[in-house]
């Protein structure tokens, strides 16, 4: 046997044979035996034969009709049964789940809907799962296969147990029709199970399958499938009877009951011989199934015929003998008992029911006597014959009736007596139930069944579905689909889509063996139809079936898009559709609505043509009806196709493709379809003339033919004969009375045309059909060309007896608030609506958007001029406010918002088309007389002719022009109105006089539009401006309603009328207009969602389409459409994650022109960093097909893009040499040819399939591109639209794009960075304070950089997997992938800088520690002598210890002598006396004492840094030419990086202020009204040296850290080097300068820098005594020796001394090591919890600018100003005192109990511990020191205690006693332990923080000194950037020449077209739009042209006007004016502009 293939559609049937077995016994089983070749699929009629049974309109006492899904469920058999069993837990049951979507056992069969939707096949799935008891659910089915799950991971105990059970339960037969199916989650593996089930159980991988758990894998599920049928096919039986369990009970049984086999026997004597019973049951077997299969097709195929095994006499005939009779009574039996059983209940269940493959009771056992039999045999024969007999009439009898034989309803059956045979004429009733029996059966075979009462809506195709398959069949259920698919992309073949038949068995021709003779049978066979061998195929369905079926389905707005498709297909459109189910007639005008048709209409002998566009609903035109009556064999509807275009099948006729003889749907339909001519001479008609097609016998379709009959100007019948003894002589008779035009064609008549009385008679025969095609032209233009009637599509609303679409209620509702709207137009010249009724999009919304752009362009007084501006665009929107009002937009918005859904949909439809019918004849007129004009221009010019007339007709044109864009009226003008309503409303902030409150709600209804499939307006193209405030609200309420989706934004480019438009229409489905006239301005966006069926392969959910107006627009000309169109270009290619560039035609020139701007456009994309994709699409391509053709055009198209690239290279001033230097691009696969729109011209032409091919195509590329991207998030599309427009505002859209997505991804990295920095830091001090107590016992003494990286390692590696997942998962992934590696090398940096910092610290320690060995050694003997001395002392004194004051006396005296005697051998270490050094250094460098004296009494040294003003320190060179050469270029400012450190490198900080605006300068305090010598020193000659001081100051403070004086000590000669390179730096610095300092300056700054040094010298100097000197060491011991002392006199034992001792060094180690761990404990707590640190650099800045303000010290803001890290420093220490010791006290003191705590807890552990060792080893007062320290973990820095003078403790039961007594003490102590104590602390909290925080970016804006607020320190390549600057006469900037102090931002000045000099000695200034180019520092800076104006700044220059005067010297006035905006400003405004500074 052929192996089955699996085939989705398929049905199989079986054949079998059978043996009766007869039993006597209760228990009556049938056995069936099948050869090896037979099936035992129990399969019966397929669905559309059972639903055709189905009786719709029940008789009386009928409750209820069978549904579809009963009839299904009950009556068919399936193709498969599977059983499932196993374990539950391996299937996921779900609603999902292609299995199994309950867990209920039954043991009814359950067919799956699910698997009949995929793969149309009825397939019973029986849930056995879980081994249940078979007795208590018994099965009583064939079973084709035991599915047996088993889960993963325990596959094998679960296949033994499974396995088992299945044999026990159904026998061992069962196991060869086990499936096992091994099931698993989705992230597990199972590739090894199978070799595990084939090595330990034999399975057999055919019959093996893995499957997910949750069986929703559609290939999963088809794989399983096919394995099955693999696997039935080789069963044999194919099926496994579970009844066979019985049957072997049984058979055990009759062995012992002889009976039975007497039984048997009896029954074999009946049956002659084997032969005899095997070809007599296939007789009959074919007999009976030949039967059921013309029952399942009885509406395409009614008639039976005989089948091929039986001949075609009677049945009668065939039985010779009396056994043969019983013979064919047994096999026709089954077939005949189901026929009475179905007889018996007719209504409920007409159809016959399967015959043998189902188990019954034999016939034996029924038939008792051979009278019996006979009469059986009877009955089926006249059973057999009748069906024979009824298989005559096909059309009209489709259901199997009763024989004559049996009984039969009265009034069902007639006898024809004229035909003289048998008939069926069915009463209106049947007629009915016939129409819903085809009609339901038509819709299950189209899967329609459902949408027939749920209408599919356009909602329901607005959607992105998986690619059309090209493939050479579609199978009937998908034929809907894809005729609806292929209709929306304009492909008129969606009416030809070839469908396969849904079964899997391809009938092939018998082959019949050779042989040389012919016989009889031979040519019965030869001669008989295709029908008598294949009576149970299926009759295709008719092509108009499914689209008639589709438009039944469809509701109101899928119908009118169709039917527009089918307009514009060039179809024929459905006037009048019976409806199936009521028969009433309806006419379908709604769906007429939004067709216009434009034609040229030929006049008169002089043959004017005048150009019409209109509505097809409101044309009046010609009606030219055909009505057939009877039968014909010619086809009318191919007849009209001459008529109307030769070319074209506008009406489809029975020679079309697909066409088949049944069809269901399409009689009484009334097709309609206009010609429109073209205004040439070859044109068939001079006017537009509607063709109306009658479908069907017109003499059976009374309704529609009176209706049009009386509509129509002419009437064509077609008729076989024209007598009057016919019955269409009535119809005929009647038409020929009427005054209407009639021509008759007749079919059986010759005659050449005839006419009598307007009425005409043509006769067809022998005649060509062309021939009849032109008489009929002339016929109907002669006609035509006299008077006439005209029809008019809306005058059908009159006609009763049809009901038309629009009367229904909801329609009218939406129509009725449509015209309320509209009346208010009506009547109006249509070019002065929009300023009437819209006038807040019109001339004010205009004016807004040029002042808006101005802003960017602003000259003269900068801030005034903006100020200005400004309140000229606030005077606007109030204007806009008080305009917004009108009654139409309030019309129009109550509607929108009161209005259902559904009735709200219908108003925008009925608006639209009620708008468009007001302005199409105003369009058309002003189009024709711009065409005339235009063609008049054109010939003038060719002539040369320059005269008067020539201009006038220009200006003629242009008005023209104008009045054209007036009349343009559409719905987006008043969506647009709302957006500036909304806008203008927004702007005030406040109520207006109106009180119009609505407009808040504006762009929720829009969001509801735009999701429901509206296009919305995102840019428009009038103003040329796109409304942010507008678009954001919009997407801020769709993000609302769909959530934050990701979308894929599809843009498309190109010129004008290239057919973008019509290309995305066609490709998506979507309405962006496309009518003439009426081309795309601005840019539109629409939401297409993903289908469920392809959404898993994206990671969007939505397509966003944006189409866009086409370049070099010919209403803009000049410069003006350059910059357009490269505004334009830039923004939709910016916009987009795809662009298709749209290129049309051939024409080099036009393709050179966008092929620029585009590439241009592509170049800045990559500039800022934006990376979209783009395709070439090139239309109207001749011939698409030439290969070599189109690969010479991709050379062509590569070359000119490679040309652009060079030449947008140079404009954009960038590096690039071809095409794909600046985008990614293959030429192979990145171009796509299309073919021309039209197949022929328009405007009768339809659309070229090729077309839409190509279309299909490249939506495929497009998705396929797509499935890489990720798409941006809705919230991102919308800031990136605003990033792009501000950027385009400016002229340098590069420097000006700021991408603010990118930029806050940006900062929420540098939190994430702060953060990982710090959990490194934290670590790490965690470590330092653990080895510090290690390298102070002298445990270490070496730290390597291996040892700190060995500790760090798990925090390091846990924190890069931190990193891994931020960078990987986080939702701007895309957009941080480029600082990845950036930042992971700068936390790797981090981490090992930090390692070599906490190195160095360590060393120190190690070094003090190495340093103070000598003073150790010495410890032991000092204290040991100490010990003994206090001791003896006290033993003397002890008779005066109760006088404290005696003992204190004593003890003092001999003190002094004890520390002389133990130091008498060394030197003391004297302290230092730096002001001595200081005059001795200086005055070794030979400056004088008394400029070295006057500086320190004066003290103005001090102040350096601040000082203001340094001319007097100064003195200009000697000589002019020196100083000419002296000064330095503006090429030698421009050092390369990383060249000379030192002053220069601050040097080249301090030119970052040398900088000038327009002739800007600057000048220093006291500087105004000096003498000329002193205003020629510069303010940036002030800065310049102000930032060598500090330089020099941080300088030589490193050089003075380095030397080792905690370790070595001081001397001298480390001041003597600072001064000499102080020096050496004076005098490189003049050297470069036109001045040279005074010695007042040197000594000043030598004082100015020793004095900084002073401090951490002493501090230096001091650790180095307390570590070296023996006679510090000693005094710091007198205390603690002093109470030892005091003990020892009061009789303490030895163990109270050491304790004592013990508990007081406890104090100091414990204390020290409590404040360190508090000191980091609460610097991580004010990380976490204070706002201003637990952020980036950016979010520090916006707390210390808050602070200032609210302290309003003038001073601070100095610091800040000049030094801003100095006072950041500041405000990290006020803020730490602040928490520690106000805000949060109680918190920190807990923190310091905590850590109290956990010490108290570590050293109470080691006294247990070190007691509890040395008791058990009876060890020393030695070994419990020992054991004590080493338990304290490292943490604590415990002095050594020497024991020998304690050896006598042996009761450390007591000592623990005594160490824990004073532990109490030491802990309370500690408890009461100042917080002032953190603060001295090794690290303290404030500068951990500013280790912390202030490790970023310091440098300052070149133009206003504001600080970069980047957080890493070097972040190249990234430039300098902050999001606030300010007015650069913060700085002291000026205006050269004057005291004017500058006001303007330099956010402004960059967008402006002024200029500045990089420095005051600067000769060549450089416009402030190039920036960059002035060199370092400006190019490393990114200073965009914006609004960002920080209100704080403004308040800051208005609250400290004065003292910025006063500071500087110079005035607020002049062009420096403030503003008087600024003044209203207040403190609470200014800080709170700071949060928009950091949203920003």
């Amino acid at each position: 046997m052929e192996e089955n293939k699996y085939n989705p559609t398929r049905r199989g049937k079986g054949e079998s044979e059978t043996k009766s077995v007869s039993s006597e016994t209760n228990d009556e089983v049938q056995l069936e035996e099948r050869t090896a070749d037979s099936k035992c699929d129990p399969v019966n009629e397929p669905l559309d034969t059972q639903l055709s049974g189905k009786n719709y309109n029940s008789k009386e006492g009928e409750d209820e009709n069978i549904s579809a899904a009963a009839a299904r469920s009950h009556r068919v058999m399936a193709d498969l049964t599977l059983v499932l069993t196993g374990d539950p837990n391996a299937i996921k049951i779900g609603s999902e789940n292609f299995l199994l979507d309950h867990d209920e056992q039954k043991n009814v069969k359950q067919f799956s809907n699910k698997l009949y939707d995929l793969c149309g096949r009825q397939i019973c799935v029986i849930n056995m799962l879980g081994l249940p008891n078979v007795d208590k659910i018994p099965l009583k089915q064939a079973v084709h296969a035991f599915i047996l799950l088993i889960p993963n991971g325990q596959h094998n105990s679960h296949y033994r147990s499974g396995i088992e059970w299945l044999e026990r339960t159904f026998g061992k037969e069962c196991l060869s029709y086990v499936m096992t199916v091994l099931t698993y989650k989705s992230d597990e593996k199972c590739e090894s199970a199978l070799a595990d089930l084939k090595a330990n159980h034999s399975v057999v991988e055919q019959r093996y399958h893995t499957c997910r758990r949750s069986m929703m894998n559609v290939n999963e599920i088809i794989d399983l499938l096919e394995k099955i049928d693999v696997m039935v096919s080789e069963n044999n039986p194919q099926c496994h009877n579970l009844l066979m369990i019985e049957v072997n009970k049984d058979q055990k049984m009759q062995e012992d009951t002889p009976h039975k086999e007497v039984t048997i026997t009896k029954a074999a004597e009946q049956m002659k011989t084997a032969a005899e019973i095997k070809q007599k049951c296939k007789q009959a077997e074919c007999d009976v199934e030949d039967s059921e299969k013309n029952d399942e097709d009885t509406a395409e195929q009614p008639e039976i015929k005989p089948g091929p095994c039986e001949p075609k006499e009677t049945a009668a005939e065939q039985m010779k003998t009396a056994a043969e009779i019983e013979q064919k009574c047994n096999q026709a039996e089954c077939h005949v008992e189901d026929s009475e059983k179905n007889d018996e209940d007719t209504e409920e269940q007409p159809e016959i029911k399967p015959g043998p493959c189902e188990p019954k009771e034999t016939a034996a056992e029924q038939m008792k006597t051979a009278a019996e039999i006979e009469q059986k045999c009877n009955q089926a024969e006249c059973h057999i014959e009748d069906s024979e007999k009824k298989g005559e009439d096909t059309a009209e009898q489709p259901e199997i009736k009763p024989g004559p034989c049996e009984p039969k309803e009265t009034g069902t059956w007639e006898i024809d007596p004229i035909e003289n045979k048998e008939s069926v004429i069915l009463t209106g009733e049947h007629k009915k139930e016939k129409l819903l029996e085809e009609t339901e059966i038509l819709l299950c075979r189209l899967h329609l069944q459902d949408s027939y009462q749920q209408k599919m809506s356009p909602a329901n195709f607005l959607k992105i579905s998986p690619p059309l398959k090209q493939s050479n069949g579609t199978c009937e259920k998908d034929l809907a689909q894809m005729f609806l698919q292929r209709l929306m992309m304009l492909d008129y073949r969606a009416r030809y889509i070839p469908a396969r038949q849904e079964s899997s068995e391809v009938s092939h021709p018998e082959v019949l063996p050779e042989s040389d003779s012919i016989d009889a049978d031979d040519i019965d066979v030869f001669l008989a139809t295709s029908e008598d061998f294949h009576p149970s195929k299926q009759a295709q369905v008719h092509p108009m079936d499914v689209q008639m079926a589709v438009f039944s389905c469809s509701d109101s707005f899928l119908k009118q898009n169709m039917i527009t498709k089918l307009s514009q297909c060039q179809y024929a459109l459905p006037l009048f559709v019976p409806d199936p189910v009521s028969m009433d007639i309806e006419c379908p005008l709604w769906t007429f609505r939004k067709i216009t048709k434009t034609w040229k209409k030929t006049q008169g002998e002089s043959k004017t043509i005048s150009m019409k566009s209109m509505p097809v609903c409101k044309a009046e035109t010609p009606l030219v009806s055909f009505f057939r009556l009877g039968s014909l064999s010619l086809s009318k509807s191919q007849l009209m196709n001459t008529l109307i275009n030769d070319r074209h099948s506008t009406f489809f006729h029975r020679n079309c493709p697909g066409s088949t003889k049944s069809r269901h749907l399409m009689d009484g339909v009334a097709e309609i379809a206009w010609y429109c001519p073209a205004g040439k001479p070859n044109d068939s008609f001079t006017d537009c003339v509607a063709f109306c097609n009658l479908h069907g016998d017109s003499l059976l379709i009374e309704k529609q033919r009176e209706i049009l009959t009386e509509k129509s100007s002419v009437i064509v019948l077609l008729l076989p004969t024209l007598e009057k003894s016919e019955k269409s002589w009535t119809v005929v008779s009647s038409l020929i009375k009427t005054t209407k035009p009639l021509i008759c064609l007749i079919a059986d008549n010759d005659c050449e045309v005839d006419q009598i009385k307007g009425k005409y008679k043509l006769g067809l025969k022998d005649r060509s059909q062309s021939d009849v095609s032109e008489e009929l032209k002339q016929i109907i233009g002669k006609i035509l060309s006299g008077p006439h009637t005209t029809f008019q599509l809306e005058s059908l609303t009159k006609v009763s007896g049809i009901r038309v679409d629009e009367n229904d209620l909801v329609c009218q509702k939406g129509k009725s608030a449509a015209m309320e709207m509209v009346k208010m137009i009506g009547g109006m010249d249509i070019s002065k609506i929009k300023d009437t009724f819209l006038p807040c999009e019109g001339q004010l919304w205009h004016n807004w958007c040029r002042i808006n752009k101005e802003l960017y362009h602003l000259k003269g007084n900068i801030e005034k001029e903006k100020e200005r501006k400004g309140k000229q665009l606030m005077e606007i929107r109030q204007k806009q406010c008080d305009a917004s009002c009108s009654e139409l937009m309030k019309s129009f918005t109550k509607s929108l918002l009161n209005l259902p859904s559904k009735d709200k949909e219908y108003f925008l439809k009925w608006t639209q088309i009620l708008i468009d019918g007001l302005s199409t004849d105003d369009l058309s007129s002003i189009l024709q007389n711009y065409d005339e004009t235009w063609s008049e221009v054109l010939d003038l010019k060719k002539k040369h002719n320059k005269s008067a007339e020539l201009k006038e007709k220009q200006v003629e044109l242009e008005q023209l022009s104008k009045k054209l864009q007036s009349a343009t009226f559409g719905l987006e003008h008043i969506f647009r109105e709302m957006g500036q309503i909304y806008e203008a409303h927004k702007s005030q902030k406040k109520q207006t006089r109106s009180q119009h409150t609505d407009w808040v709600k504006y762009p929720e209804l829009a969001a509801d539009l735009m999701i429901s499939g509206y296009p919305m307006e995102l840019m428009d193209g009038d103003a040329g401006h796109v409304p942010l405030t507008w678009i954001s609200s919009l997407l801020q309420e769709v993000i609302k309603k769909l959530g934050d989706q990701r979308v894929f934004v599809l843009s498309v480019l190109g010129v004008q009328s290239s057919g973008k438009s019509t290309m995305l229409n066609a490709m998506f489905g979507l309405q962006f207009a496309v009518s003439a006239g009426r081309c795309t301005k601005g840019a539109y966006m629409q939401l297409v969602k993903l289908s469920d069926e392809i959404k898993n392969d994206y990671k969007f959910d939505y397509v966003l389409i944006v189409d866009t107006e086409g370049l070099r627009a010919l209403e803009l000309a000049g410069n003006t459409s350059l910059h357009h169109d490269n505004e334009l270009a830039t923004f939709v290619v910016g916009v987009g994650n795809m662009t298709l560039i749209n290129i049309f035609g051939e024409n080099p020139a036009d393709m050179q022109d966008v092929l620029q701007i585009v590439v241009q456009a592509i170049m800045r994309m990559k500039k800022v960093k934006l990376s979209p994709s783009c395709v070439f699409v090139h239309q109207n391509v001749t011939d698409v097909a030439a290969v070599e053709k189109n690969m010479d055009g991709k050379r062509r198209l590569q070359e000119k893009l490679d040309k652009m690239a060079q030449l947008a290279a140079e404009e954009e001033v960038c590096d690039v040499e071809c095409f794909s230097d600046v985008i990614a691009f293959d030429v192979q696969k990145d171009v796509k040819y299309f073919a021309q729109l039209w197949e022929g011209s328009p405007p009768m032409a339809p659309p070229n399939p090729g077309y839409s091919e190509s279309v299909q195509e490249l939506k495929n590329i497009i998705l396929s591109k797509a499935s890489k991207s990720t798409g941006i998030l809705l919230s991102h599309f919308s800031s990136k639209i605003q990033d792009l427009w501000n950027a385009l505002m400016n002229e340098n859209f590069v420097f000006s794009f700021k991408n603010t997505q990118e930029i806050a991804a940006y900062r929420r990295l540098e939190v994430q960075y702060g953060n990982w920095t710090w959990t490194l830091r934290s670590e790490m001090l965690k470590i330092e304070n653990h080895l510090h107590p290690k390298i102070v016992k002298g445990q270490l003494d070496k730290i390597e950089n291996s040892y700190l990286s060995k500790e760090m390692k798990k925090t390091y590696e846990e924190l890069k997997k931190q990193m891994v997942a931020y960078f990987e998962d986080d939702r701007d992934k895309e957009m941080l992938v480029q600082w990845r590696s950036q930042f992971e090398n700068k936390i790797k940096e981090f981490h090992e800088e930090h390692i070599r910092e906490v190195k160095r610290k360590l060393d120190e320690v190690i070094q003090q520690k190495n340093a103070r060995k000598k003073l150790d050694s010495k410890k032991t003997e000092f204290e040991n002598k100490l010990l003994q001395k206090s001791k003896e002392l006290a033993h003397q004194l002890k008779d005066v210890v109760e006088n404290e004051e005696e003992l204190r006396k004593q003890f003092d005296y001999v003190w002094s002598h004890w520390v002389a005697e133990l130091t008498s051998d060394t030197i003391p270490i004297k302290d230092i006396n730096l002001e001595d050094d200081q005059f001795n250094v200086l005055q070794v460098l030979g400056i004088e004492w008394d400029l070295i004296n006057e500086s320190k009494i004066s003290g103005r040294y001090r102040n350096l840094s601040e000082t203001g003003n340094y001319c007097d320190y100064t003195t200009k060179k000697k000589y002019q030419k020196h100083l000419d050469e002296s000064q330095p270029s503006q090429e030698s400012q421009m050092e390369p990086k990383n060249t000379r450190r030192g002053w220069k490198d601050a040097l080249k900080s301090g030119l970052d202020y040398l900088k000038q605006i327009t002739g800007y300068a600057s000048t220093a305090e006291g500087e105004i009204g000096q003498n000329e010598s002193r205003n020629a020193f510069h303010h940036d000659d002030q800065e310049v040296i102000r930032f060598f001081i500090n330089n020099v100051e941080q300088e030589s403070l490193k050089v003075i850290q380095t030397k080792p004086v905690a370790t070595q000590g001081y001397t001298s000669t480390y001041l003597q080097e600072v001064a000499k390179h102080v020096q050496k730096k004076v005098t490189e610095f003049e050297s470069e300068r036109k001045y040279i300092f005074k010695k007042e300056f040197t000594v000043d700054l030598l004082l100015f820098v020793l004095d900084s040094a002073t401090s951490w010298l002493l501090q230096s100097h001091k650790t180095y005594k307390e570590n070296n000197d023996a006679l510090t060491c000693l005094n710091s011991k007198k205390n603690e020796y002093y109470n030892i002392f005091k003990s020892y006199c009061k009789g303490s034992s030895s163990a109270v001394v050491f304790g004592e001792m013990m508990c007081e060094r406890l104090k100091v180690s414990a204390a020290e090591s409590v404040i360190d761990q508090t000191a980091v404990d609460l610097a991580g707590e004010m990380r976490c919890s204070l706002p201003a640190f637990n952020g980036n650099r950016l979010n520090l800045e916006k707390h210390v600018l808050t602070s200032l303000a609210e302290k309003e010290d003038f001073s601070k803001y100095k610091t800040y100003i000049q030094n801003p890290r100095k006072q950041v420093e500041a405000f990290i220490k006020e803020e730490v005192k602040k928490y520690i010791f106000k805000k949060q006290k109680e918190k920190a003191l807990k923190i310091l109990k905590k850590n109290v705590d956990d010490i108290n807890k570590l050293i109470r552990q080691a006294l247990f511990d070190a007691t509890d060792k040395v008791k058990k080893q009876e060890g020393n007062i030695d070994m419990w020191v020992k054991v004590f320290s080493s338990s304290l973990n490292n943490k604590l820095t415990l002095d050594t205690i020497f024991c020998q003078n304690f050896r006598d403790i042996n009761n450390f039961d007591f000592l623990k006693e005594k160490l824990e007594k004073g532990l109490e003490t030491v802990t309370t102590e500690m408890s009461r332990l100042p917080l002032d104590k953190v603060m001295e602390c090794r690290q303290t909290p404030d500068q951990i923080l500013i280790d912390q925080l202030c490790n970023c970016c310091w440098e300052r804006c070149p133009f206003c000194a504001a600080v970069c607020t980047n957080t890493l320190k070097d972040h190249s390549p990234d430039k300098h950037n902050v999001p606030f600057h300010r007015p650069s006469g913060v700085k002291g900037w000026h205006i050269r020449g004057t005291v004017d102090l500058v006001i303007d931002f330099c956010t402004t000045l960059v967008g402006s077209d002024r200029s500045f000099y990089p420095s005051h000695d600067s000769m060549k200034s450089v416009p402030y739009k190039q920036y960059p180019t002035a060199g370092d520092p400006y190019a490393s800076w990114r200073i965009t042209a914006d609004e960002s104006k920080l209100t704080y700044w403004k308040w800051f220059v208005c609250h400290f006007q004065k003292k910025l005067e006063d500071f500087y010297n110079l005035k607020f006035q002049g062009k420096g004016q403030i503003p008087n905006e600024w003044r209203k400003y207040t403190r609470k405004k200014a800080i709170k502009s700071l949060d928009d500074m950091v949203k920003q």
